[in-house]
């Protein structure tokens, strides 16, 4: 991946008999009443049996909005269903309650496959870590041990930022897997890492915390592993018949080596010679800056959806116009990456009580984390030069 997604898998639902044992009937009139309580009905919809949809709701809200779904968990339980709230495209003064037949119910799973993927990956950044200090020494001997600088920065850096998405689910008690890592034979070695949501997110407030949590965790540690990788790196010029490879600027990363070298680089064929731990942190945030473009199941996509809600879908064909256009005009490697959000950009993850709004802390935040978003994103990653 250059990716870290979450939520991208199937939430689990236990679509068993319910609790207590009801005749149809007497659920819906059950439903009907404590749906009453939070919202003047105008309108209800009965599906045909044998559908999840059990019932719709339409109406003006009574209550609070965060308090509607809490009122209505009693009686959600009671009938083995759960409930999704949200507004009417047309009228934003109708609320919607939707009812659908069975609860979260997460399975167990072996921790085993994320184990042997974390070895595997540790195996994979290892080894490019290693070609690519043999390529600094100039030497073609290859030594796995030497790549231990790249891929614990690395490692490290996406360590965190998984991990902050997983604190940041386990505060909310909200059920996440464990983080796979995936091994992959490319430029870095790995395809990224990502952790899948097993149940609905309560709130936009519990889907910011959870989506925002692991870029800025990732970041707290990139940013620091790549001004320590630009101070103990060297200035390096290329002759004109050599080939080489250099690495894409974003403002941030053009700002950084400014503030190391006196000087704005890449300056003709004067550049720096990036070593194992700053190319870690210059990947690092490349990999942050693709999780935060805002469209979709990527944490940008999260934390765009949390601030203005549905939205947010409104944004995606300016915004894979925009991947179309780096993909034919500036680098091909962004064709796979464009190809996956063409087909998975459109799927959000949508909270159960997707009316209340972020809180303001959340919202200033959630502006902040896509102002970084703009800082960090590198339009052509990787340039070949020279030869």
């Amino acid at each position: 991946m250059l990716e870290e997604r979450l939520g991208d898998g199937t939430v689990q639902i236990d679509i068993s008999e319910p609790v207590v044992e009801t005749s149809q009937s007497q659920r819906m009139v059950s439903l009907e009443n404590a749906v009453s309580e939070v919202l003047a009905i105008v309108d209800m919809k009965e599906p045909p049996p044998g559908t999840p949809l059990v019932a719709q709701f339409v109406g003006t809200p009574l209550v609070e909005s965060n308090q509607v779904l809490e009122t209505l968990e009693p009686t959600l339980v009671q009938h083995h269903v759960h409930a999704y709230y949200s507004v009417a495209e047309s009228d934003e003064n109708r609320h919607i309650i939707t009812v659908l037949d069975g609860r979260p119910n997460p399975k167990p799973r072996p921790w085993w496959p994320n184990l042997v993927l974390f070895i595997l990956t540790v195996w994979s950044v290892l080894s490019f870590g290693a070609f690519y200090e043999g390529g600094i020494e100039g030497s073609d001997e290859f030594v796995l041990w030497k790549g231990w600088k790249f891929a614990s920065s690395l490692l490290l850096i996406l360590g965190a930022h998984e991990l902050g998405h997983y604190i940041a689910a386990h505060y909310h008690k909200v059920d996440v897997t464990l983080p796979y890592f995936i091994p992959f034979p490319n430029r870095i070695g790995t395809m990224g890492a990502f952790i899948q949501l097993r149940e609905p997110m309560k709130n936009r407030n519990v889907l910011f915390d959870v989506g925002v949590a692991g870029p800025l965790a990732g970041l707290a540690f990139a940013i620091p592993i790549l001004i320590f990788g630009l101070a103990t790196s060297d200035i390096h010029i290329a002759e004109a018949t050599d080939e080489f490879s250099r690495e894409g600027n974003s403002l941030l990363y053009y700002g950084l080596k400014y503030t190391v070298f006196g000087k704005f680089l890449p300056d003709g064929n004067e550049d720096v010679l990036l070593n194992s731990v700053a190319y870690a942190g210059w990947v690092g945030v490349l990999v942050t800056a693709i999780n935060l473009i805002p469209i979709g199941q990527l944490d940008g996509g999260h934390v765009m959806y949390s601030l203005v809600g549905r939205h947010a879908r409104r944004l995606y064909w300016p915004l894979m116009g925009i991947m179309l256009y780096l993909t034919i005009y500036v680098t091909v490697p962004w064709a796979i990456f464009t190809f996956l959000l063409l087909i998975l950009g459109r799927l959000y993850a949508v909270p159960l009580n997707d009316v209340t709004p972020l809180s303001p802390r959340r919202r200033i935040l959630g502006i902040t984390t896509l102002i970084i978003f703009v800082l960090i994103f590198v339009p052509n990653p990787f340039q070949g030069l020279g030869g």
